[in-house]
């Protein structure tokens, strides 16, 4: 039972990179995705079910699929990596920055989806009333659209945190499986899984991502209601 709690330097490694690289994803995409859910909700224009294709294409890709489209593109020999490391010496593929690229890819349609169903949800009278008293356009944004859509960028971000949080497919394939670089908690169970007698380390590692995950949750749940209440003043 004490080996349970008996977390190995590479445990923490891999727990702590978890939190960064799920940290660090969410907020890189947040901004973007609160762009283009806007961009989005309000407006129509010819081919824009193809852009939400587009969008949210890594939700149904396999994200091992993912992960290799990021390498054929950023890897060394990549089509933008290989100019890149040519040109600067930067060197994306199987590094920090992959892992980081692969969750910030993976969870984005998450976030800007639940955005943009937030954003639709705000009634346009309130933004039209903001714009014939004098405000600009991104002063009602700031103002009236984006408290009214908080609840939903908030649960868009904790989404898009968990998802990073269990990254698996897109990390492995593009950023590999390098213990203190781009292990991440997910890596190390499937590291632990492929050594015989390592059933402790495995479950401890299981139990810190199913408590991380519902912590997220529960945070964002907390949020959630925070926001509602305070709109609804």
């Amino acid at each position: 039972m004490t080996d349970l709690f008996n977390f190995t330097a590479s445990d923490f490694s891999a727990i702590s990179l978890s939190l960064k690289v799920a940290i660090w994803s969410s907020v890189i995409a947040l901004p973007f995705a609160i762009a283009i859910g806007w961009f989005l909700a309000r407006n129509h224009f010819r081919g824009k079910a193809l852009l939400e294709g587009v969008i949210h294409l890594p939700l149904v890709l396999p994200p091992v699929v993912t992960g290799y489209l990021l390498l054929i593109i950023l890897g060394t020999n990549g089509l933008i990596g290989k100019w890149l490391y040519e040109l600067t010496g930067i060197r994306i593929a199987f590094s920090f920055y992959a892992a980081l690229l692969a969750s910030v890819v993976v969870s984005f349609p998450l976030i800007t989806r639940s955005i943009r169903l937030a954003i639709e949800l705000v009634d346009v009278k309130y933004e039209e009333a903001a714009r014939t008293l004098g405000a600009s356009r991104l002063k009602t944004f700031l103002s009236v659209t984006l408290p009214m859509a908080s609840p939903g960028i908030i649960s868009g971000f904790v989404l898009g945190f968990a998802r990073s949080l269990g990254e698996f497919g897109a990390t492995i394939t593009f950023a590999g499986n390098i213990e203190g670089e781009t292990q991440t908690l997910p890596l190390a169970v499937f590291s632990y899984m492929q050594v015989p007698g390592q059933d402790t380390a495995t479950f401890r590692l299981v139990m810190v991502s199913v408590l991380l995950s519902l912590l997220a949750m529960i945070v964002a749940e907390f949020l959630n209601r925070r926001a509602i209440k305070r709109s609804k003043r």
